[in-house]
């Protein structure tokens, strides 16, 4: 097997980007850039008509598709002001985001999130063998202003893209390198701030596109303040960090069949403290510095032919996350500094096929190589002396994924059926000092059907199931050290997670309203679950080992709504309600969000626009022994809280300004399992500039 390094492979993709770059400025016409900006606002009987592609792995119009999935423009997320990627998330139905820290963000999906919840970049996996079982951070890893769009898919995901996907899957997507007739460049400055210091951000654009090629590129600067919570939280410190992102994606077109896109990416994050550490367990010192990422990756794409087959996308990608956490408790001399870096390297190959007789597919196959580094030093600031230890991770660990799927839709004239399956096998390779070397070969057949019945051009009803998995991966196996508010050990004897998700669905689409409603039931097997040993302690935390233990089960309704009162008016609104129960145990599923919704009013009147906001969650007392040993948790339970959001925005030629009110009441609340409360009252303030110059 041919292996690149790290630094050849980000070598060679900066090549790559100068050499297009240097094509591009080599053509001679230029013209002044016409950027379409999109319509006041996207009219509510326009969403369920967009085009996904995270549900097929290919576009498929949303009202057509038998899957619970959602949309997040950009535009949206720009006029709403959203800080982070996850903070986004919170404009879809169906997902609710905690955050440990203000670094932090992790989606749950129909009450799962963590390694139970599949993470995409452009097709590409964010979810690695490290990915922690509960709440992460990965998804902050995206630069928010780097996205064109989002698309969340709940219920499903294992058959298109593997493990990881029990509660389903989110993928983020990057803004697109586009073609144009003529040579056209183009940029774009954006400033962000907000009152009390808690926002400053600054990103700086760059587009071109002619016959043959384009590329897009970007750097963005953020830094972070204290996070001032509402009435009677006041400042919440440390939890500020800065930021430093940078990203770039080419195309080149070879044919009028064939074309290559290169993109990297690469996101800093420094000094990202975790604030409940602080206030609530002895520590001086808790914070990842640096919490980052690297992406590249080349996509071929090509069209066949009038064929049975249509076209065929090929992508070789590789990323490294590294993830440093810096730690010393008060009174202690000891900084402990914890090292965790990963590489994963993908590629993938699939084709598409189509026929006239409304069949259509895609099929293929994809390999994935995750190598784990973890190293632990302990510093004596009074000696002077270091000493190494083994870190939070087998060092030198591997997990190697390989699969094969295929995805299969025939569209009838009142009936829509689709199928799809795939194998996966894995080759987990552990060195412990303790275990000694372990090697493990789990590997899973899922497959889901899913059955739909037109009711004329505007509804459907259908049913589906889904099965999925989740295999053990490195931090199941291998974890040993504090994790959250425990001492976790490691155990080299578990076996994948199962789940089969029964799910029955409607969707509406009309001339003024649109909406979609879901009931849904997963089944779990195998669930691999932290279990205390009693009367284990280590460093005064009580030790857990993961074992497959438990069978639970989720349960659920989503519904949303959108109504367009005029040419000027529309509302919106959502309702999620998840109940989760352990059955091994008799109690509840950890970390179960409580029913929570958003309601908005959007006016718009040529280039100005105005949303009123409203934010809601009940209040949570349903809870596991683990919620409540959680010191992230209040005892008994999260409170219930609501919130008020203001935004508006106006347009001008080349520039647009954006105001939000956060939290008009100024009101203390938390999402459930946060370990830091939400904004209080406070104003951001947001300058789009497009530049267009004139050759």
């Amino acid at each position: 097997m041919v292996t690149f390094s790290s630094g050849k492979m980000l070598e060679f993709t900066y090549k790559c980007f100068c050499l297009l770059l240097l094509f591009s400025w080599s053509q001679t016409a230029f013209s002044q850039e016409k950027d379409s900006i999109p319509d006041s606002k996207m009219l509510p009987s326009q969403v369920l008509n967009e085009v996904v592609v995270t549900a097929n792995r290919y576009g498929s119009v949303i009202l057509k598709t038998p899957e619970a999935v959602r949309v997040i423009g950009s535009r949206l997320v720009e006029r709403s002001q959203l800080r982070s990627a996850p903070e986004a998330l919170s404009l879809s139905p169906g997902v609710f985001v905690q955050k440990t820290n203000h670094g932090g963000g992790s989606p749950f999906l129909r009450g799962l999130t963590g390694n139970q919840t599949l993470l995409l970049i452009d097709g590409i996996r964010l979810s690695n063998a490290a990915s922690r079982y509960g709440p992460n951070q990965y998804f902050n890893t995206i630069d928010v202003f780097s996205l064109e769009k989002i698309e969340v898919l709940r219920g499903s995901g294992s058959v298109q893209y593997g493990s990881d996907a029990i509660g389903g899957t989110i993928q983020a997507f990057s803004l697109d390198a586009v073609t144009a007739d003529k040579p056209v460049w183009g940029s774009t400055l954006i400033s962000r701030l907000a009152t009390r210091g808690m926002e400053q951000s600054v990103r700086a654009g760059i587009s071109y596109s002619a016959t043959r090629t384009a590329f897009r590129g970007g750097v963005t600067w953020r830094n972070f303040g204290d996070i001032i919570g509402g009435d009677t939280t006041g400042k919440q410190s440390p939890t500020g960090y800065r930021e430093l992102d940078f990203d770039l994606k080419g195309k080149v077109v070879l044919d009028k069949s064939t074309s290559v896109i290169m993109a990297f990416q690469r996101v800093h994050q420094s000094d990202v403290p975790v604030y409940h550490k602080i206030a609530l367990e002895n520590y001086a010192i808790n914070k990842m510095d640096p919490q980052k990422r690297e992406l590249g990756y080349v996509r071929l794409n090509r069209k066949i032919g009038e064929g049975l087959f249509k076209s065929a996308v090929i992508t070789g990608s590789l990323q490294n996350f590294t993830e440093v956490r810096v730690m010393q408790k008060n009174g202690s001399s000891v900084l402990r500094t914890e090292s965790d870096k990963v590489r994963s390297a993908g590629f993938s190959a699939e084709v598409q096929a189509s026929a006239i007789n409304g069949w259509s597919s895609n099929s293929g196959f994809e390999v994935y190589n995750d190598f784990v580094k973890s190293s632990r030093t302990d510093n004596n600031l009074q000696t002077g002396a270091g000493v190494s230890k083994r870190g939070l991770y087998p060092d030198g660990s591997s997990m190697t994924s390989m699969a094969a799927f295929s995805i299969h839709t025939l569209e009838l004239p009142e009936w829509t059926i689709s199928a799809g399956v795939r194998f996966n096998s894995y080759i987990i390779k552990v060195t412990d000092e303790s275990a000694g070397n372990t090697r493990i070969t789990p590997s899973a057949l899922v497959g889901n059907v899913a059955v739909m019945r037109k009711l004329g051009t505007r509804s459907n009803l259908f049913v589906s199931a889904n099965t999925g998995f989740r295999a053990p991966n490195i931090d199941d196996l291998g974890t040993l050290g504090i994790v959250d508010f425990r001492y976790e050990t490691p155990n080299m004897d578990l076996k994948p997670e199962h789940s089969l998700q029964l799910q029955f669905g409607y969707k509406f689409r009309g001339e003024k309203l649109n909406g979609e409603a879901y009931i849904y039931r997963n089944e779990l097997y195998d669930l691999i679950v932290r279990n205390k040993i009693p009367g284990d302690t280590i460093e005064g935390y009580q030790v857990y080992m993961k074992e497959n233990i438990e069978r639970a089960y989720i349960q659920g309704l989503e519904t949303a709504w959108d109504y367009e009162l005029n040419s000027s008016i529309s509302l919106s609104g959502s309702l999620t309600y998840t109940y989760g129960q352990n059955i091994s145990k008799n109690e509840p599923v950890r970390r179960i969000p409580p029913l929570f919704g958003r309601a908005a009013i959007d006016y718009s009147l040529k280039r100005w626009w105005v949303s009123l906001e409203w934010l809601a969650a009940g209040r949570q007392t349903r809870l596991a022994a683990g919620d409540k040993d959680d010191n992230r948790i209040p005892k008994g339970g999260t409170p219930g809280w609501n919130i008020f959001n203001l935004s508006t925005s106006y347009e001008m030629n080349h520039i647009s300004a954006g105001l939000t009110f956060q939290n008009l009441l100024n009101r203390d609340y938390r999402y459930h399992g946060s370990g830091i409360n939400g904004y209080g009252r406070s104003v951001l303030l947001t300058i789009r500039l497009n530049i267009e110059p004139t050759p």
